[in-house]
């Protein structure tokens, strides 16, 4: 058994029988890490996969259910690190995953250069954040917003990381789409599929999904959309397959 801090609570992963460790004070996972652990292309039997910014750890311990390969999670936060590492130590994912404490821009000097398969992230979405925040809570705000690291730094490191040919996934913001696209372009990956979700139908995209492959050629493929809410305010059937494993009847 692991041991919990303050008001940490440990919580089912979705349908799986996995546990994670929570806290509403430091962080708990949203939708958005789920969707881009959904949508990231996984080797199967084996493959080397980083997950930069990865809070407490849910998206290597929700890929560890999808692949064989080998899972690295990198955190700046020390709370948050502590939280995932004994996350994967309660579910014996110890030999599978490995999470490390330290900044995502010193991870190809410390992982090397061109290695690795796939490199997921769900990167702090907002470029500012004010001093109020910083002082409200510093794990959500660091979570949020661009202090330690920024869009075009995360995108650089998964260039270095990424084999040729390896792939990259994201999670964002569509008012950030056109940046995400440049700037994905400058550092060699190439987008190949995007998605976006939509909290109702007839609401405006408030998430999208890209994939790009390292020096890949250009041919953007838009998938359908992603419906979140049906006119109920329930799970849609995609959604609820995608968080519970339900299909449809």
């Amino acid at each position: 058994m692991v041991e919990l801090y303050e008001d940490e609570r440990l919580d089912y992963l979705l349908n799986e029988e996995i546990r994670i460790i929570q806290s509403p004070s430091v962080f708990s996972f949203s939708l958005d890490a789920v969707l881009l652990a959904k949508f990231a292309y996984m080797p199967i039997q084996k493959g080397n996969i980083v997950d930069l910014c990865t809070g407490n750890g849910v998206i290597p311990l929700l890929l560890s259910r999808r692949t064989k390969g080998k899972i690295i999670g990198i955190e700046i936060q020390e709370r948050l690190c502590d939280m995932a590492k004994r996350s994967v130590q309660y579910n014996g994912l110890e030999k599978q995953i490995e999470i490390i404490h330290g900044d995502i821009k010193e991870a190809p000097k410390q992982l090397g250069y061109s290695k690795y398969d796939v490199v997921t992230c769900n990167p702090p979405y907002f470029p500012t954040v004010s001093k109020e925040e910083m002082n409200k809570n510093i794990h959500l705000a660091v979570a949020r917003h661009e202090i330690y690291c920024t869009l075009e730094d995360v995108i650089r490191v998964s260039s270095q990381l990424l084999k040729q040919g390896g792939k990259a996934a994201f999670v964002h913001r569509p008012g950030r789409l056109l940046d995400l696209i440049t700037l994905m372009r400058e550092h060699r990956l190439e987008p190949k599929r995007l998605r976006f979700v939509y909290p109702k139908m007839g609401k405006e995209a408030n998430t999208i999904l890209v994939e790009g492959i390292k020096d890949g050629n250009p041919d953007l493929k838009v998938l359908p959309p992603l419906v979140v809410y049906n006119d109920n305010n329930e799970y849609t059937d995609e959604v609820k397959q995608i968080l519970y494993g339900i299909i449809p009847s």
